[in-house]
Formats: C-alpha cells, structure tokens, sequence
C-alpha cells in the first residue's frame, strides 16, 4: 500500500495553476483517456448520467458527451480553474455541468449516475477507499466505474537516482494494483477486473521531465517532502545518476497505468467485506461486459 501522504488542498492549487497548459503537456493522460473511452464501446445501453470525476479540463466529459447526446455529463474538480477551461468548452447544444468537488465528499445523491468515469485521479487521493465509497454510493445499480490510475513503477528512473542524492522524498508515491482492486471490493463494487500497461517515454534530460512533471500539476506533493529549495549538490548527485541510465533516445522514464472496471451490485450490499481476486487481464474486462450485454 502506498504511503504518500497528500494535502488535497496541495493538490487542487497544483492543478489549478497548471490549468492553462495542461492540456499541451497532457500526452499520456489523453493516452489513458483514449484507452477509457474505448471502454464504452462495450457499454449494453448509453447512460442516461454519467459523472466525470477529476475531469481536468474537461475533454473526456466533451467527448463522452459527444457520444451520448442524451445523456447529462457532469465534469467534477477540485480544481476551480481546471473547470474554467471545462466551461469554456461546454457548448449549449452539448452542455457539460460543471461542479467544484472533493472526490471524498460528492455532492450528489445515492443512486444518481449510470457511469463514473475516472481518468487519473485516484492516485492524488490517499487512501482512495473514501473516494471509491463516494462513486459506490452515487452509482445506481447496475452502474459502471471506469478508472484509470498510476500505478508504483511509474517514475522509478526518476526515484532510483534520487536515491543518490539524499534521504528525502521526492517523487509521488502510487497505489499497487492489488491494493486497487482490495480497495474496489471494500467499496462494494462487483467483478472488479484491473489491468496494467506501461508507457516508456524518453526525455532530453532530467530538467526537461521535471518540466512537465510541473506542467501538468503532477511534480511532488508528498507531505513528507522537503520544504524549501533541494541543495544544489543533492540535485547534481542525482542528476549524475541518471545519466548512468541514458539510452539513445534519451533518459528514460516508465509510466505504469492500472486500469480499473467495477459495477455498482445490482442489489445493495454492505461495504468492509472480504477483498476480492483481482484479474489483471482486459479479456476479463471484455467477458465481463460481454455478459452484461446478453
């Protein structure tokens, strides 16, 4: 289980100063998204309300209203600017509703979206069980959660050669995806089913990853971090280690992706029961769907 420890308030004034370049920095989160998305082919019915939760700047909500026209899209934040840019996107013969909220706290009534749809925000609320409960409760029965989350290999390029700088924290720590999917069951969701990807991507040097680790609000947010300006000698340490791992397009750096589909029961039950098996396999996820369908 991971041990990060988060501000959500840290994390929202994060987010929000990245608001106006995030999307230009955003490559593997609209990779991720793509990836969600095509989820929904595999959909029995097109949902009537759908929830999308850490919606960013809002382009997986304009999407998915551009799928389902009838359905009522709401784009939930943290972040009040990241919804400003939501909003500047909405259109009036496509509306998205958009709503400052806490993941652990939704303001929305039980039994009241169809689909919940989570692109890479799990990770940024630790322990996720109370977000997991909150879209549990505002599923109705029979609902669909579709989430996406980073999982611990990502950045351990980055981790190992902090490691020859000093003690510190400086890398966000993330969920494993057994924890993930014990956390699904405890929440009440039904055949949980999580499967894993990887992205490497290279970088010029290490300044140029920490770039758009700021750019897209996702540099260290790590309570235990240290406060102030890192010595200029711990940086040049790790900066050297690194470079022990450069390859011929460049530094390297891994991204590791959980994705997560659950159903809301269709008879309620009580949440805190025994976790589940997880099944790290996306033909899972299609069986399961497909059996839906019939």
């Amino acid at each position: 289980m991971s041990t990060a420890q988060l501000d959500p308030r840290v994390v929202a004034a994060s987010f929000g100063a990245a608001s106006e370049h995030y999307d230009a920095a955003a490559w593997l989160q609209g990779a991720a998204r793509n990836e969600l998305l095509s989820r929904l082919d595999l959909l029995r019915a097109p949902p009537a309300a759908v929830l999308d939760l850490g919606a960013g700047t809002g382009l997986a909500a304009c999407e998915i209203k551009r799928r389902f026209r009838s359905a009522k899209v709401t784009a939930a934040d943290m972040a009040a600017p990241m919804l400003a840019v939501t909003r500047r996107r909405s259109r009036f013969w496509r509306p998205i509703r958009c709503v400052q909220a806490d993941a652990r706290n939704l303001p929305f009534e039980d039994a009241s979206f169809d689909l919940v749809f989570c692109n890479l925000m799990l990770q940024w609320v630790t322990p996720p069980d109370a977000a997991l409960e909150e879209m549990r409760r505002v599923l109705r029965p029979g609902g669909l959660l579709l989430a996406s989350s980073f999982g611990p290999e990502t950045l351990r390029e980055l981790r190992t050669a902090w490691e020859a700088g000093d003690a510190g924290v400086h890398v966000n720590e993330f969920i494993d995806v057994h924890d993930l999917g014990s956390a699904l069951a405890r929440a009440g969701f039904a055949e949980p089913v999580l499967d894993v990807d990887r992205h490497l991507h290279h970088y010029q040097d290490v300044r140029a990853l920490m770039r758009e680790l700021k750019a897209i609000g996702a540099h260290n947010m790590d309570a235990r971090r240290a406060r102030g300006l890192t010595g200029r000698h711990a940086f040049a340490r790790m900066e050297s280690a690194y470079e022990t791992l450069r390859e011929a397009s460049g530094l390297p750096a891994t991204w590791q992706l959980v994705y997560a589909v659950a159903w809301a029961p269709e008879e309620s039950r009580t949440t805190g029961g025994p976790a589940g098996e997880v099944h790290i396999s996306f033909e899972e996820v299609r069986a399961s769907l497909a059996r839906r369908r019939k």
